[in-house]
């Protein structure tokens, strides 16, 4: 490991404890990560965040008495300032597009394999959303369907989808281009050599988008403007 490069702090939280002890085999000591410390459900977590202050958390979207989603709001309502990566078994569709809209940065399944766990981890501390193909394929097919539940495309608020792809209120047409290519799955070079320009430009568009749409990261933009019916 290189002296230089700053330890990635990370915090365990899942009531299952061989699945912490799996984890923790995982990713502690891999490419600078460290695992600072573990928590068997969301009060407990809520306290270690506290006294750990971690870089990310890796966090079970299922656990008894506070479940993931309601411990991301709690950790959230108390200023933590961790990235925070959902564990899913996939069986919890309904929870994820909830656990991106409520701040996390992306989401693991629970049997990816070592180096997944390890890159994921990396891109959080990074602030960058990481999702396998199917896992990103899932999310795509929920957020288009309108099964997200509350917030989802039924009851979202803010400038209404028509299905057709229509420029929403307030949104440029190179923005909304930009927005939806992001949307296909497009990386911002793949986006500037279709529209002819800079990677720079294509990042300013983005950052705008991000905030005209109240989103922080890509898999969020896309998933609002499927809901937006791009």
């Amino acid at each position: 490991m290189d002296a230089n490069t700053p330890q990635v702090r990370v915090l365990l939280v899942d009531d299952e404890a061989l699945m912490r002890s799996g984890l923790r085999l995982m990713i502690d000591g891999a490419r600078s990560i460290e695992v600072v410390g573990e928590a068997s459900d969301g009060d407990e977590a809520l306290v270690r965040d506290r006294e750990l202050k971690p870089d990310v958390i890796l966090l079970d979207i299922r656990m008894p008495r506070r479940d993931g989603l309601a411990t991301l709001q709690a950790l959230r309502d108390q200023g933590s300032r961790a990235r925070v990566v959902m564990l899913t078994a996939f069986d919890t569709d309904d929870f994820l597009l909830q656990a991106l809209r409520g701040g996390a940065v992306s989401f693991l399944l629970k049997d990816s394999p070592p180096e997944e766990v390890v890159d994921a981890v990396l891109d959080a501390a990074r602030d960058r959303a990481r999702f396998s193909p199917d896992a990103l394929g899932r999310l795509v097919r929920l957020a288009a369907d309108g099964t997200a539940g509350p917030g989802g495309a039924a009851g979202s608020s803010g400038a209404a989808g028509t299905g057709s792809g229509a420029v929403p209120e307030g949104v440029t047409e190179r923005e909304w281009e930009v927005a939806r290519m992001v949307a296909q799955g497009l990386t911002n070079q793949e986006i500037g050599e279709q529209l002819y320009m800079s990677v720079a430009t294509v990042k300013t568009h983005l950052g705008r988008m991000y905030h005209k749409l109240d989103v922080t990261n890509r898999v969020q933009l896309a998933i609002r403007v499927l809901e937006l019916g791009g």
